[in-house]
């Protein structure tokens, strides 16, 4: 491995993207100090640290040769992937799954590498599997990236962990999209876009009292088959009024958080429901509500615009790289990161169901910030190298 950087390198480092997230990675610290006010531990100074290792990593992968990183790609994801079955036999166990190694007094979750690994393949999958005379992708050619995405996500989803196992999903499907699909698989992703919406119809929505008041169970689909809390979940997104005390306590409490903080915020570390610990896991899931509280509607939307400038700049390195590998890469963390954003924020505000997703650079957590700048160090690697590939 060679770490060299060319002058002409240099000079395309995208500090848009720089930028937007080293201040977005401020915001989050600033807003930890309120979120773990005493008594709770002051878990800012901790992330603090984790912040630092992450601009450590992003510098350190931006360094490392391009081309080492491509032909590293397989090994990197066979490794994670056995990091994902050593769960099974090493892992510790906490709020009914088993996601972490504890390393002494560190926690460490595989998933969270695991959807760089994930992307990583991808993109070499499709790098190398690139045919001029063929641009576009079909069934047959979709089934080893299938494989590639679906594998891990199953291994994340028996720990059991459905927020992270959907995040991948979602992520593969974006780079999927990106491959020039023919138009039979864009049929098919919409068929089965459209199955779903019938699922949950038929399991949730449909009034079947007719077929109970002849003594007959209620017909569903998936919903016989899921976990209690998972189907809770569900439930209480599609009726938010329902066990207000139960399985809606958090996203009851998390939308009065957000709702409260009015136009403007009640101030740095003013905010009652994180004060008085209504909200649930305020310095990981729900960080976002403590955000809004504190702060309002505007900073929450200049957040938002934020997250927005980060997404740009990361497309755009996408758009100017000069080899298949480095866009289909760099698409990769875009969606990982978007999807994360989208599914955290739907959740705290009651637009999605809470499935448990951090909210990248803001929540608390070594293995989320860690794994996010590598992906960022990713990022500036394939801008800084976009000459390397000219004819």
């Amino acid at each position: 491995m060679e770490l060299r950087v060319e002058q002409r390198a240099t000079a395309n480092v995208p500090w848009l993207l720089v930028f937007a997230v080293l201040l977005t990675a401020a915001v989050g610290i600033y807003n930890l100090a309120s979120a773990s006010r005493p008594p709770s531990s002051p878990v800012w100074m901790s992330q603090l640290l984790y912040l630092g290792v992450g601009i450590a990593m992003v510098v350190g992968v931006s360094l490392v040769d391009y081309k080492f990183i491509q032909r590293a790609t397989v090994p990197l994801y066979l490794l994670n992937i056995a990091a994902l079955i050593a769960l099974k036999f090493i892992g510790h166990k906490a709020k009914g799954a088993e996601s972490w190694f504890v390393v002494g007094p560190f926690r460490i979750q595989p998933a969270e590498f695991m959807k760089l690994g994930m992307v990583l393949m991808l993109a070499k999958y499709f790098h190398d599997d690139d045919r001029p005379n063929q641009p576009s992708q079909g069934f047959i050619r979709l089934i080893p990236a299938a494989v590639i995405a679906l594998f891990p996500t199953a291994l994340v989803l028996v720990q059991p962990d459905l927020g992270t196992a959907l995040m991948m999903v979602f992520t593969a499907l974006t780079i999927i999209m990106f491959s020039k699909p023919t138009w039979p698989v864009n049929v098919a992703l919409g068929l089965a876009f459209v199955l779903g919406v019938g699922v949950l119809w038929n399991d949730y929505v449909r009034d079947q009292s007719a077929r109970e008041a002849e003594g007959q169970a209620r017909f569903t689909i998936i919903r016989h088959k899921l976990k209690k809390h998972q189907d809770l979940r569900i439930s209480g997104w599609l009726d938010p009024t329902i066990d207000l005390k139960g399985s809606n306590y958090h996203a009851m409490q998390s939308k009065i958080a957000v709702g409260s903080g009015g136009r403007w915020g009640k101030g740095w570390m003013k905010g009652t429901q994180t004060g008085l610990r209504y909200l649930p896991e305020q310095h990981t899931d729900f960080i976002f509500s403590v955000f809004a509280e504190e702060e309002g509607f505007v900073r929450s939307l200049l957040l938002l615009v934020l997250y927005g400038v980060l997404m740009l700049a990361g497309l755009n390195v996408a758009l100017t790289a000069k080899e298949k590998y480095g866009a289909f890469v760099a698409v990769g963390i875009c969606a990982m990161i978007f999807w994360q954003v989208f599914e955290n924020i739907g959740m705290v505000t009651g637009l999605l169901p809470i499935t448990g997703i951090t909210l990248p650079l803001m929540s608390y957590g070594g293995s989320s910030m860690v794994s996010v700048m590598l992906g960022i160090g990713l990022l500036v690697n394939v801008s800084m190298r976009r000459q390397m590939f000219r004819g």
